[in-house]
């Protein structure tokens, strides 16, 4: 678990709260897809308890998981950026228990309060960067000659 995709660390306790206001509680089976790459990006969720594994189709092959999620981390970032496509696939590998949220809805509020607008964007930016730094790490551990050499 990271501080850039922990919903503790990642929102202030305001901001948190103001999203938490809308959130839902949903739970998935193990082995439940909770969305697949390349299709429409209209929720996201917030881990309280499982595992969720983002993975990543690579053609001719099983797909690769990139990283693993659990309590407080963010699922899903696709939702905020148009055309909303989600970039990877999610899975629960684990029974898991979640806050959903309604991306338009959000996106809404983002709209109404710039300033939680700004809060929402810096950290769902951060979100996808940590995501390209760890996609990039598991692709090159899986298919380059030496690795990611631990060096990057």
């Amino acid at each position: 678990m990271t501080s850039t995709t922990n919903l503790a660390t990642g929102l202030t306790a305001g901001h948190r709260e103001r999203l938490m206001r809308v959130a839902r509680e949903v739970s998935f089976d193990t082995g439940t897809r909770l969305f697949e790459e390349g299709r429409h990006a209209d929720r996201f969720w917030i881990v309280r308890t499982g595992t969720v594994v983002l993975d990543l189709h690579v053609p001719g092959r099983r797909a690769a998981v990139i990283e693993s999620l659990g309590n407080g981390e963010l699922v899903g970032w696709s939702w905020h950026f148009p055309p909303y496509v989600w970039q990877l696939g999610a899975e629960a590998v684990s029974p898991v228990r979640a806050h959903e949220f309604d991306a338009e809805a959000v996106r809404a509020m983002c709209a109404r309060d710039p300033e939680f607008g700004r809060a929402i964007a810096d950290w769902v930016g951060r979100v996808v960067a940590h995501r390209l730094h760890a996609s990039r790490v598991r692709l090159l551990d899986l298919y380059a000659p030496y690795g990611s050499g631990g060096a990057l």
